[in-house]
């Protein structure tokens, strides 16, 4: 892996968004490529999304969405909404990198703390977030509310 290849940067642009999908839809394959960008852009406006997109020799490897919350427990965190290497890329850094990216990111917007949530089970995504430095520290509870 060429150091010099790999880019992170957030996706401003339209196409730099839609860039990103064929990996996102790894993670999340309810979403639909005809509808992508306006979600991403609807998510931008309403919460203050964020997309992050790592690039080796130009091509999307990984992804990541965050958004920065003020919670009364802990402060000011940084959420990690979505964090995904492509399927066809795994254990070559990408993770890795994009993960001290985020952290770099919640320093500089003044954040004591990086969340987020895995799927009970996704055991290779735990196992990951352990040797990136995170832990288990609560459930997370949630409820369906009948239409």
């Amino acid at each position: 892996m060429d150091a010099i290849a790999i880019a992170i940067a957030h996706a401003r642009s339209d196409a730099d968004i839609a860039a990103t999908f064929d990996v996102m839809s790894q993670l999340r394959p309810q979403l639909r490529r005809g509808d992508y960008v306006a979600t991403m852009r609807a998510l931008e406006a309403s919460d203050g999304l964020q997309l992050l997109a790592l690039r080796d020799g130009g091509v999307v490897r990984a992804v990541a969405t965050y958004r920065v919350m003020n919670m009364l427990y802990c402060g000011r965190l940084l959420y990690v909404d979505d964090l995904v290497t492509d399927e066809h890329a795994r254990s070559r850094g990408y993770g890795s990198r994009l993960v001290a990216r985020l952290k770099d990111e919640a320093r500089a917007l003044g954040c004591s703390q990086i969340q987020l949530i895995s799927h009970v089970k996704r055991e290779g995504a735990h196992r990951f977030y352990f040797r990136e430095g995170f832990g288990i520290e609560c459930l997370h509870f949630r409820a369906a509310l009948p239409e």
